[in-house]
């Protein structure tokens, strides 16, 4: 019984830290233990969730992308503003800025074998300026009643949004475990080399990963727009793609690659989403719960290093 805790608290301290979190801000933040404050964690954690979902699979792989959230940022914009084209119109260009992008860092990091950290930080520039040059630096209102709707639509009492990042949260889980691109993903990350010797086509595997976490970007800008029926040039910035890799960091997937899984990376997405909330009830300012972020982050990273590093890290890894 001991040590099956132990070895609880070894591959999941994410959890234990989590539900830890949870008891201290029910103590000094009033009314954070309650129904509709955990739904509302529930909602807010939808947009990172479903961009730590393909940034998962690409740091498993062993690489990240920078470019997550100005994609997210496009996307959302794309999807307010094309909305007198038609709702399919403008959740298709958002969804298509997704895959082109993903495509444009998959060839370059995979097949032109430049640094992904280069080409990421490029694209993130290069998209940001799309922003600017596609909506004159205003800020876009919905026209869609559609969007408005499904932004407040549930089914038992949870919002449907959050019902689709469960969904899509198993699908991913589903992929890592069960399919041949996912066990070509752990091998990739594990030795890219040594994969490549056993037959695998490691650049098509990381071009698709690449192509999979910018579509899971654009995927959340839709749902960020849904939910505001409204985008701006800001959205994401500057500081949502550390937010994204660092829920998937605290859920214990390497940053080297190899080693990772899906629930692991949720209970690091409600882990910062439970933090920013908390922070938010008790009106801490924002620069305060950024430099708060940034020290939780590190000593968790610390945490996971030295409490977890007498023997393999789960059993996916290849």
């Amino acid at each position: 019984m001991v040590k099956n805790i132990l070895e609880f608290f070894e591959n999941y301290i994410v959890i234990v830290i989590l539900l830890l979190f949870i008891t201290l801000f029910s103590i000094i933040a009033e009314d954070f233990f309650s129904l509709n404050n955990f739904l509302n964690i529930l909602l807010q954690s939808v947009i990172y969730g479903i961009m730590s979902i393909g940034m998962t699979i690409l740091i498993i792989n062993g690489y990240y992308d920078l470019s997550v959230g100005t994609v997210m940022c496009l996307s959302a914009n794309l999807a307010v503003g094309l909305q007198p084209f038609g709702d399919f119109v403008a959740v298709f260009c958002a969804l298509l800025s997704g895959l082109l992008i993903g495509l444009i860092n998959g060839v370059l990091t995979a097949k032109v074998k430049l640094n992904a950290f280069v080409v990421t930080l490029a694209t993130m520039t290069g998209v940001r300026g799309l922003v600017y040059m596609y909506n004159k630096e205003d800020a876009l209102a919905g026209t869609s009643s559609n969007f408005v709707k499904w932004g407040e639509s549930n089914f038992l009492g949870i919002s449907t949004s959050v019902w689709i990042f469960i969904i899509l949260l198993l699908v991913g889980e589903f992929i890592l475990r069960k399919t041949v691109h996912g066990r070509n993903t752990y091998a990739t990350g594990s030795n890219e080399i040594a994969a490549k010797n056993a037959g695998i086509n490691t650049d098509k595997t990381t071009l698709y990963n690449f192509v999979i976490c910018s579509f899971m970007a654009a995927l959340g800008g839709i749902f960020q727009a849904v939910r505001l029926n409204a985008s701006t040039p800001t959205l994401g910035w500057p500081d949502l793609q550390m937010v994204i890799i660092a829920c998937v960091a605290l859920g214990g997937t390497k940053l080297s690659g190899g080693y990772g899984d899906m629930f692991r990376t949720l209970g690091g997405v409600l882990l910062i989403t439970v933090f920013q909330n908390a922070m938010d009830m008790m009106s801490i300012q924002s620069y305060y719960k950024t430099l708060m972020t940034g020290l939780i982050l590190i000593v968790i990273i610390t945490l996971d290093k030295y409490l977890i590093k007498t023997k393999p890290r789960g059993k996916y890894q290849s």
